[in-house]
């Protein structure tokens, strides 16, 4: 069934009750694992991911991998593992799934850029992410996940990688020129209207990851974008808060 957006600009609340800047309820946690060197579990909505990471250790460069500098750093290898009853089709992908190598390798390209693997030469970085359901913005939360694995397995980085989505109130066959940029996309809005994954370092506006694939009015594209970089602004106070409470557990812990 198409999606309504009829109501949108009317009632200003879309069909799960947000306003159009509005994020979805976040809920994260780190050291889900014990016997793993970092890992997270990870809620947008309905999307749920879990992340592991593996390192920095001794090892060769495998597909989905990706380093600046060959043997001279060390290498990020992202591996991603969708469950076949994480979405409504419950369809099971094998290891060749095109969408599925792409997301690997945008987010192998984006921790190879933030993480300081020149101090981990001949060396590899092992990220693993387990896709338990799928509402939206998957590839944002598998990024938001690896971030606070790597965080919790102490690999250096410069900055938070965070990312959300965002898209438009009108697809590009309807040409709304009223149409009004939206904040976290759920999945049924994903399937429906245009939209972007957008990844910032930190709290800044500097992009590290800009993935779109849907068409879209290259007017509407700067809206887009700029609500994207907001809303990966309110991502980072989010995930900050998670690692400043398990850090504050941690201290609790060793006091007493």
């Amino acid at each position: 069934m198409p999606l309504d957006t009829s109501t949108y600009s009317l009632a200003l609340l879309r069909l799960d009750g947000r306003r159009w800047n509005e994020l979805r309820r976040m809920h994260a946690q780190i050291s889900t694992q014990p016997t793993a060197d970092g890992s997270s579990y990870l809620e947008m909505g309905n999307t749920k991911v879990v992340c592991t990471v593996t390192g920095p250790a001794e090892g060769r460069r495998a597909a989905g991998g990706a380093g600046p500098g060959g043997d001279a750093n060390a290498t990020v290898q992202v591996e991603v593992g969708i469950a076949g009853f994480s979405g409504v089709d419950r369809k099971r992908r094998g290891r060749g799934d095109k969408r599925t190598s792409e997301m690997q390798m945008t987010i192998a390209n984006a921790f190879s850029n933030t993480l300081f693997t020149n101090l981990y030469p001949h060396s590899t970085i092992l990220i693993t992410l387990h896709v338990l359901s799928q509402d939206g913005s998957l590839l944002a939360a598998c990024l938001n996940a690896a971030t606070l694995a790597l965080i919790d397995a102490g690999v250096p980085m410069s900055d938070y990688v965070v990312a959300c989505t965002s898209g438009s109130t009108s697809s590009y066959s309807r040409n709304d020129e009223a149409a009004d940029p939206l904040l976290d996309l759920n999945g049924t809005e994903e399937l429906e209207l245009p939209f972007l994954t957008v990844g910032t370092l930190g709290a800044g506006e500097k992009v590290s990851v800009l993935v779109m694939e849907s068409r879209v009015q290259a007017t509407r594209l700067e809206g887009m974008l700029a609500v994207g970089v907001d809303g990966c602004k309110q991502v980072k106070e989010i995930l900050d808060q998670v690692v400043r409470r398990h850090g504050k557990r941690i201290l609790e812990s060793v006091k007493t």
